[in-house]
């Protein structure tokens, strides 16, 4: 004799009531989050250069990374060349560096850019604290998973350093996991 087919509702509400407790949660974290403001202006000759990198969320990109830095150059078309740099596993390992295309999404405020290291993926690299006479930065991106905090030379003075971790935690960022860069003291422009 056949097994009758019977059905399990008890089943189906629970599944359901997890996808719509998911959701419910999914949107009170995104609620939370505060609006992501970027600097209001950035002079991108100005931001050009080499920056070393204090801090970091991990990125798997940049897995055994030490002695990290970033050059940015301006082209003619408007487009800035980046070239990344870092040594693998200690700040006296093998460099390893990775060439790229930054393009500026919002012209009004040139805060907001799009950095392309392989076509066709490109990863957001909004500018939100930048010092008036550019010599740090925090940069991030709108969903809080990637961030880094740069400077002109290897270190930054402790309280300019714990301001920046301060700001990024009120942006909403999770600063608890940020991994501190060591630098080549010797490396300085």
């Amino acid at each position: 004799m056949p097994t009758p087919n019977i059905r399990k509702p008890g089943l189906l509400t629970a599944a359901a009531a997890t996808v719509a407790a998911g959701a419910a949660v999914y949107a009170l974290t995104r609620r939370k989050r505060p609006e992501l403001i970027t600097v209001p202006h950035v002079d991108l000759h100005r931001y050009a250069g080499l920056w070393y990198e204090i801090a970091r969320l991990p990125q798997r990109f940049e897995r055994r990374c030490t002695n990290v830095t970033a050059e940015y150059h301006p082209m003619a078309d408007g487009r800035i060349e980046v070239k990344n740099t870092c040594r693998k596993n200690s700040v006296y390992g093998p460099a390893e560096a990775v060439h790229g295309v930054a393009r500026v999404v919002d012209t009004e405020t040139n805060a907001k850019l799009k950095v392309q290291f392989q076509w066709p993926f490109e990863g957001d690299y909004w500018i939100l604290t930048l010092d008036p006479e550019y010599q740090f930065a925090l940069v991030g991106t709108p969903n809080r998973k990637a961030l880094w905090i740069l400077a002109r030379r290897p270190h930054l003075s402790l309280p300019t350093l714990h301001n920046l971790v301060e700001v990024a935690r009120q942006k909403g960022y999770p600063v608890e996991k940020l991994i501190y860069t060591e630098q080549l003291e010797a490396e300085q422009p």
